[in-house]
């Protein structure tokens, strides 16, 4: 069951009655959430994610990544699906990362020492940050 209030469908009622909220003499305000949910859901979508593998890289090599550096990582995605690159390499520090743009997705890390005489293949981007 879910009621409306003010437009907006709740699927409980509210302390008091769904009538005091309605009324606009009750001094009660019912905060508008629509916009900052909105900001909260592209900000989820835009974020990069970590396919198992990279995340199961990631533990066996004790790949950290700090805030600022996710940062990072999510401009450099950004900068790459601006140029329509669809997999690219992210070096990061010493760190580089095989993301697929369009699903803003690592498939994979690989540390310093994993990379030496590592050939990547499948990209058609390299962006170094």
């Amino acid at each position: 069951m879910s009621i409306e209030v003010n437009g907006v469908k709740v699927p409980f009622v509210p302390a008091g009655g769904v009538e005091t909220l309605r009324k606009e003499s009750s001094g009660i305000k019912i905060p508008d959430f629509g916009s900052r949910f909105d900001e909260i859901l592209k900000g989820e979508i835009e974020r990069v994610k970590f396919s198992n593998h990279a995340l199961k890289r990631m533990g066996e090599r004790d790949v950290k990544l700090s805030d600022e550096e996710m940062k990072l990582l999510n401009d450099a995605v950004v900068r790459a699906e601006q140029k329509n690159a669809k997999d690219v390499l992210i070096l990061l520090r010493d760190i580089a990362f095989i993301v697929n743009v369009k699903n803003k997705t690592v498939i994979t890390v690989v540390d310093g020492e994993s990379m030496r005489e590592h050939v990547f293949t499948n990209i058609d981007g390299a962006v170094i940050i």
